[in-house]
């Protein structure tokens, strides 16, 4: 049964502190909430409705109420379906957390049998628990609105469905925002509430295209959560500026749409740093950088690599081709490896998109591949082809040279981490990294099309004796760990060969040494690490070894044959220690017994000729008896 009290009283016990939470504000007495006579789940649901992340006192009528909305939002997503975009499952918990916020509260639409409409007005706000309950509507609504938004792509009809949640989300969030304008709310929630309507109106003229009220919306809730951020600490701002970073792709969109050009390229970048865009958004300008791309691809007749023009007919080839520059301009551009893992792992997707586009063609045109009598050797799709291959070829070498570059540096900084306690890059972790380098560079010397092409040849030969030479230098590093001197002194010489071999071929191919690794450097630290393993080597061969003693000299018999001596032999107690001889050796065995009848021999049989003259019989009548088979 809820309890009741004199409001006389209610300033005072509405004034207790966050950790007496759990009695109820409304008792004198002091009695504990129903709650905690609840086992299990329903005190941890009754916990969360207690404090729904209020930021100032809730209780007495002169104190100020708040509520932190936007990290009751993210926490809420993120703990219940958003983090993997089940909207579904977010609505359903909305419907559950209302349901148990309007039991705690009293706050009840009727009962079973007849509906009775009720509003949380100003003179209600003892609690700020009445703004969560119009916050947890708005959420509902707006994700019921994302889910019909997914489903709308098969079935259109469902968009007239959206517009209704989304209205009736922006219509609970000025609810919200007008419970706030009252004295007993503080400032911050107002903004928040504020900023909270501007995103909602701006999602439902976004979804309506109606650019402009949408960009002004979108720029009001922008304008306001950076004016939060820039007012609390950094901690507190990082929700703020997540906020303002996911609403402005969708202001640039708009002004893209009202005639604003140069927002488009805004888009690329951040699409391109970020590795794409999430929510609203993403659908949206994925069709417009495609629809974008076509139109530039539509005048876009022929690619030439190599000296040699090749028509592109395929769509898809053609806006990869275009984006292709863009793509490479981002990565040059990229601040740090992470950046420029994603933005290479998005060309190689896109590359096998196009390449799996001439692969269709190429089966069903075979004709085409003797079509081009001008060179004589592979038509123009099976050019552009080896073109594609060779893209993603070098891309893949690319990002793999990156990777292998940043874990150099790692390895620089090793005995840092190691006191950190972390484990630290090792030189086979390159070694992996080159072995497929130098696969790649493999699949590319057979490309069609480029078998007479000497230069491209000799800068294939080129780079892999430079992937050569590091893949050695490092494998070297990796026997100097093990104390493997005179193994890693060969490989060292082996580095330095192929180090000389690139230069004395570095003539016609300049311009081709410039984007590969300096080999000049790579030959000062292998004449450095040399000096240094030939002195580690020296200082290892001097320290002398412990003499043992003549009974701790390993016997190499097993132990059951040396039972009478006794030595202290280590590997008898180790995990492979040599106790009998296996496999045994051959000893003769006795056979197994043969049996002999010789009795047999001398056995005589009785003679059976008086049974014999007995059954044989005589006469004509006789034959054809036993012709025709009636002998008795």
């Amino acid at each position: 049964m809820p309890c009741f009290c004199i409001p006389a009283c209610n300033s005072f016990f509405l004034t207790v502190t966050s950790e007496l939470s759990l009695w109820c504000p409304r008792t004198p007495c002091g009695g504990k909430m129903a709650a905690e006579r609840q086992p299990g789940a329903g005190m941890e649901e009754n916990k969360e409705n207690e404090k729904p992340g209020s930021g100032g006192k809730q209780g007495a009528l002169g104190d100020s109420l708040g509520l932190e909305i936007l990290q009751i939002i993210k926490e809420s997503q993120q703990q219940h379906g958003m983090r993997h975009g089940d909207f579904q499952r977010y609505r359903g918990y909305c419907s559950r957390r209302l349901r148990r916020l309007r039991k705690t509260l009293n706050f009840k639409m009727g009962n079973r049998h007849k509906f009775t409409g009720k509003k949380v007005t100003a003179e209600m706000l003892t609690d700020n628990r009445y703004l969560l309950i119009i916050l947890m509507d708005a959420e509902r609504a707006w994700s019921y609105a994302m889910q019909l938004k997914n489903e709308a792509n098969t079935e259109p009809r469902k968009r007239f469905h959206l517009f209704s949640r989304l209205r009736k989300a922006v219509k609970h969030g000025e609810e919200l925002e007008r419970l706030c304008e009252s004295d007993r709310v503080d400032a911050k929630t107002k903004l928040e509430a504020q900023a909270y309507t501007a995103y909602l109106s701006g999602m439902l003229h976004f979804e309506q295209q109606h650019w402009e009220d949408a960009m002004k919306a979108f720029n009001k809730c922008k304008t306001i959560y950076e004016k939060l951020a820039s007012a609390f600490t950094e901690e507190q701002a990082v929700l703020y500026n997540q906020r303002v970073d996911e609403i402005s792709p969708n202001i640039r969109y708009c002004a893209y749409n009202i005639g604003d050009k140069t927002a488009m390229d805004e888009l690329m970048q951040m699409r391109l740093r970020t590795g794409g865009t999430e929510g609203l958004l993403a659908e949206k300008l994925e069709a417009l950088i495609t629809q974008t791309r076509a139109k530039q691809a539509a005048t876009m007749s022929e690619v030439e690599w190599r000296g040699r023009a090749v028509p592109v007919k395929i769509d898809k080839v053609r806006i990869f081709l275009l984006g292709l520059a863009d793509n490479e301009a981002a990565i040059a551009q990229a601040e740090d490896e992470e950046t420029k893992e994603r933005l290479f792992e998005t060309v190689l997707s896109e590359c096998r998109d196009a390449i799996q586009c001439v692969r269709e063609e190429l089966k069903t045109e075979q004709r085409q591949r003797d079509a081009d009598t001008e060179f004589g050797k592979v038509s123009n799709l099976q050019y552009l082809h080896s073109y594609l291959s060779y893209i993603k070829l070098s891309t893949a070498i690319r990002r793999n040279e990156s990777m292998a570059s940043g874990l150099q540096k790692a390895l620089l900084q090793q005995p840092q981490a190691e006191e950190d306690g972390k484990r630290g890059p090792r030189p086979q972790d390159l070694i992996r990294l080159y072995d497929i380098i130098l696969q790649n560079l493999a699949e590319l010397n057979p490309l069609p099309g480029l078998e007479d092409d000497r230069n491209f040849q000799r800068e294939i030969t080129l780079k892999t004796l430079v992937y050569k030479a590091y893949r050695c230098f490092f494998i070297a590093q990796s026997y100097v760990l093990v104390k493997k001197w005179s193994e890693a002194l060969v490989l060292y010489d082996r580095v330095l060969k192929y180090a000389k071999e690139v230069q004395a071929q570095t003539g016609a191919a300049k311009n081709t040494l410039k984007e590969l690794p300096d080999v000049k450097e790579l030959i000062l630290q292998v004449n450095a690490e040399k000096y240094s393993l030939h002195a580690a080597a020296i200082l290892d061969s001097s320290d002398k070894p412990e003499e043992v003693s003549p009974s701790q000299v390993k016997n190499n018999k097993p132990l059951s044959d040396r039972l009478d001596v006794f030595s202290l032999d280590p590997s008898v107690v180790g995990k492979h220690a040599s106790l009998v001889q296996f496999p045994p050796n051959f000893h003769p065995i006795p056979c197994k017994p043969l049996f002999f009848d010789l009795a047999l021999n001398h056995v005589t049989f009785p003679s059976l000729e008086d049974k014999l003259e007995q059954k044989a019989k005589s006469g004509l009548t006789g034959y054809f008896k036993g012709f025709f088979g009636f002998r008795s």
